[in-house]
């Protein structure tokens, strides 16, 4: 495309649009709950799926319910340029995360469509199903990457025990069908995805925008500590087998075993906890914990569950307990394409934003996609760091800042 054929994006478009989805699963206390599968899921796909066709794009779904708008580029022998990300929200969401990859993207092509450009290569924008992992992964991009197998489809479920074969088969779906949702990578030359940073770095530094270089691992388990039950006024503080004092133990142990064994990327959460009976008058016999550990390094990924067991080993024999832990996932960490990476780095050049370079702490469809083929990312700020609440957003002058470059990076690497 020519020097003086500039296409521009429209805030005040991505902005109603925004507004629009954002209105799709609103609750009462302000939050989205727009989760996988659900009517509102549902709901959000089909205003998707029209905004797309409004926009002149071929639209389809796949097996795996993944919403995809096509725009056919002059060369169908080439290898196509994805674009994606999600619609799907976390529980008591805010309107940003995922969805502003999607509406960046729509109103990109949207963009280029009306000024009559068409690219070399073909386009398909994708909002993936389930990347918040209501079911225990990321479905959509799973099933577009080849991943799902007849064994995920079998024990796939959320935390309330529904089966993902009956959430989609409660809106006419057929979950073996994830199954022919698989790309051939042979087609596939390119993947971008705009995402909000959900951390406070480009916040803190003023920066409009991130060039994503790795995007981090992560490791979750679910952890179960047994030990004694009793009465909390006639079992003397020697004589428990108190397994809650072993979670507080483990806690307590985190900072040394990041500082020691991790770096200075490393993450390690406890973000819930179970205590049963759960009386208030009896000694907790057993304890259920999560524990949710991240790193840009695999190696690194490797010494800390390493060293975490270690640790838990050593709590448990000195707190009298039993402890087993289940290993809910294991997502590898990435690093995105560096030919990829430059031009985006470019792009945000030629878009005269302030921006830097920087890795993901958040996992990504990404991450999968780029099992088959070379992937980038683009960050805008998170306003204070905060996402995964009705409280997330992002500066509108960030928002269009982020649109523009991701605008440039089409131009770039479609055209």
């Amino acid at each position: 495309m020519a020097a003086d054929e500039e296409v521009n994006i429209s805030i005040e478009r991505l902005s109603a649009d925004l507004r629009e989805l954002g209105d799709i699963g609103r609750g009462e206390d302000g939050g989205l709950y727009r989760m996988a599968f659900t009517a509102a899921d549902m709901e959000g796909k089909a205003w998707l799926e029209a905004k797309m066709k409004e926009a002149g794009l071929e639209t389809s779904r796949d097996g795996a319910c993944n919403v995809i708008g096509r725009m056919e580029g002059e060369e169908s022998d080439l290898p196509i340029l994805v674009i994606g990300s999600h619609i799907d929200t976390v529980p008591c969401a805010g309107i940003l995360d995922g969805t502003l990859g999607v509406l960046s993207g729509l109103e990109c092509l949207r963009a280029l469509h009306a000024a009559g450009k068409k690219p070399k290569r073909s386009i398909e924008l994708i909002a993936f199903s389930d990347e918040e992992g209501r079911f225990g992964g990321m479905i959509g991009s799973q099933s577009f990457a080849g991943q799902v197998t007849p064994d995920l489809i079998h024990h796939a479920s959320d935390l309330d025990g529904i089966k993902l074969s009956d959430a989609m088969n409660e809106h006419g779906l057929d979950v073996w069908q994830t199954l022919q949702a698989r790309r051939d990578p042979a087609t596939l030359g390119a993947y971008l995805e705009l995402h909000i940073e959900q951390g406070p770095v480009l916040s803190e530094m003023q920066e409009q925008v991130g060039v994503v270089e790795v995007i981090t691992g992560l490791f979750k388990w679910s952890v179960t500590l047994s030990g004694e039950p009793n009465h909390a006024g006639t079992t003397p503080m020697g004589m428990r087998r108190d397994a809650f004092m072993g979670v507080a133990d483990f806690a307590h142990e985190l900072p040394r075993l990041i500082d020691e064994n991790g770096s200075d990327k490393s993450r390690a959460t406890i973000g819930r906890v179970e205590l049963m009976p759960g009386s208030p008058n009896t000694v907790p016999g057993e304890a259920r914990f999560s524990i949710d550990v991240r790193d840009t390094d695999e190696t690194v990924m490797i010494e800390l569950s390493t060293a975490l067991k270690k640790a838990l080993v050593a709590i448990a024999r000195r707190r009298g307990l039993h402890f087993n832990y289940d290993v809910e996932s294991w997502i590898h960490p990435v690093d995105c394409d560096p030919e990829l990476v430059e031009q985006v780095d470019l792009a945000a050049k030629d878009s005269g934003v302030r921006y830097r370079r920087m890795e993901s702490g958040a996992a990504h469809d990404a991450q999968i996609i780029a099992k088959v083929c070379p992937v980038v990312m683009i960050f805008v700020p998170s306003k204070d760091g905060k996402s995964h609440s009705p409280a997330e957003w992002t500066a509108y002058d960030d928002i269009e800042a982020g649109a523009k470059v991701m605008l440039k990076s089409i131009e770039r690497l479609a055209f």
